[in-house]
């Protein structure tokens, strides 16, 4: 009993007379129980730091997927006038399964821009609606390099189908904008494209494509002209912009195609046409590691708080 009253008093700030050094044992009891304890959840904590550091690569792996440094970009296009609409297929090279299956393109049509892994892959177009399994009519094969983007475009007539692979720019020179064509009317073989006074393309043939040339941003009237007809249209040409513009045949004559290829100084790519078609490519998800780090962590430190605070109870009942 006095042992006890005289622990009391010395958690309390007294001393009882003759009853120090008890008191003085008691205590230092209790301090070196404190400092057990606090080291037993300083490491803990220390533990659950350590989950969360050896999570950091998993997060910068997960963010590094993400950017173009491991990627690239695809378009399709069908540009022959005289073949029947076809449904391409994009593989990884080797690979039996489609990465970008398009179904029923037809003349004119272009694809949006595809973000793929980089590396090689193989074109090849089937006419539609014939199987997987059967021979394409035509394929090639495209390397994908980081931060690259690329048009793979059929062009040329229905005899003399090709495939194509064009290097499409990201960036321009600096407040200007670029501009290149495709000749793909095989109603006129030959045609001149201009945007006011600058010529784009002299007597360009049937299934060529030029060069891009650089041009002064505004609101310029595009003119084609050809033996057999001409086309007009205004293309609006901002700052950082890199456009295509894709000469076809219409039920009228001639028509013009302007791809907005990228805009900006994002240098990533816009895309081409809207029209609704889209790969089949799994997009991945973020990486589960950080999470599941955090809440070990936090069951960790739960664990902790929950054994410091049954022990101090614990103690606390054994001292009265």
């Amino acid at each position: 009993m006095t042992s006890q009253w005289r622990i009391r008093r010395a958690r309390s700030g007294t001393l009882s007379p003759g009853g120090s050094d008890t008191v003085r044992c008691a205590t230092a009891g209790l301090r070196s129980s404190s400092f057990r304890r606090f080291a037993l959840l300083a490491g803990l904590i220390t533990a659950a730091s350590g989950l969360l550091i050896a999570a950091a690569p998993a997060v910068s792996a997960g963010t590094a997927a993400g950017t173009s440094g491991d990627a690239g970009w695809i378009q399709l296009a069908h540009l022959s006038p005289n073949t029947p609409p076809v449904d391409v297929y994009l593989y990884s090279f080797g690979g039996s399964k489609a990465v970008i299956l398009l179904h029923h393109v037809a003349y004119g049509t272009v694809s949006p821009f595809e973000k793929v892994p980089i590396g090689e892959y193989t074109v090849a177009m089937r006419l539609a609606g014939k199987p997987a399994s059967s021979p394409p009519v035509l394929s090639t094969s495209v390397h994908i390099d980081p931060g690259s983007a690329y048009t793979v475009a059929g062009l040329g007539p229905a005899s003399g189908l090709r495939l194509a692979v064009l290097h499409d720019q990201l960036t321009t020179p600096k407040d200007k904008s670029l501009v290149r064509v495709i000749q793909a009317s095989l109603r006129d073989h030959r045609v001149t494209v201009t945007a006011g006074r600058q010529v784009l393309a002299k007597h360009l043939a049937f299934g060529k494509v030029t060069s891009y040339v650089t041009a002064w941003p505004g609101t310029w009237t595009v003119h084609v002209s050809g033996a057999a007809g001409m086309a007009t249209q205004p293309v609006t040409l901002t700052a950082g912009s890199i456009h295509t513009l894709v000469v076809l045949d219409s039920t009228s004559g001639l028509m013009i195609d302007n791809l907005v290829d990228a805009a900006g100084s994002s240098a990533m790519p816009q895309g081409g046409a809207a029209t609704g078609l889209g790969g089949t490519a799994p997009v991945p998800g973020p990486s589960p590691a950080p999470l599941a780090a955090a809440v070990a962590a936090g069951m960790v430190c739960a664990a902790a708080g929950g054994y410091w605070l049954l022990r101090a109870r614990h103690q606390a009942r054994h001292a009265r």
